[in-house]
């Protein structure tokens, strides 16, 4: 899953939400070097991405972009994933979606020194282009998708994948609604769990 995914699958924690986010930026058992409610979120944010990864669900819409971005057709859903929970947010937090990205916002800022290198750079383009919010249009997801094939020095050509998103919009976000469901409820169990072996 992409970014919002993760923050809003964190629970309340702050500082685990922090950790959710930043994941991907932590490797192997240097989550050991953070405070530990981050490091309860980094692990979370690791449970979540297995279970995605192997959810037929999942690989049921990475299907439909394998012939033209292979290995890339991953991180593609992941974004498309974010749009349809932005898109469709007020399904799933009574919270009005602006209000919860600026709460994340002022949370990222006040625990600046606790995040990654990466993130550390990250962060304050993507508070200064409000990333988040954007992901509820598709000119946002445009947006985001041509930032990360120019990382790719243009190898993936995930800027064209805006294409398929509005080929299949109703299959890929009939994917997203039938795998969301049953993801809220896996890293809602797999949260605590994960606390109780913090003894949070």
């Amino acid at each position: 899953m992409n970014f919002l995914a993760h923050i809003y699958l964190s629970g309340e924690n702050k500082l685990i939400t922090i950790g959710n986010f930043v994941g991907d930026g932590v490797r192997g058992n240097k989550y050991k070097n953070y405070p530990r409610e981050i490091q309860i979120g980094i692990q979370l944010h690791r449970e979540i991405d297995t279970f995605t990864d192997a959810h037929p669900i999942f690989r049921r819409s990475t299907k439909r972009l394998h012939k033209f971005y292979g290995h890339y057709s991953g991180v593609i859903v992941d974004i498309f994933y974010d749009h349809f929970l932005a898109k469709n947010w007020t399904t799933y937090s009574d919270v009005p979606l602006s209000d919860f990205i600026q709460d994340f916002y002022r949370s990222l800022n006040q625990n600046f020194d606790s995040l990654p290198p990466r993130f550390k750079r990250l962060t304050p383009i993507m508070i200064e282009g409000n990333w988040l919010l954007s992901y509820a249009t598709l000119d946002g997801i445009q947006l985001v998708l041509n930032g990360m094939n120019h990382r790719t020095k243009g190898l993936s050509k995930m800027n064209q994948a805006t294409k398929e998103l509005k080929m299949y919009y109703n299959a890929f976000e009939n994917d997203f609604t039938e795998f969301f469901t049953e993801l809220i409820e896996f890293s809602t169990k797999k949260r605590v769990e994960i606390e109780k072996q913090f003894s949070v």
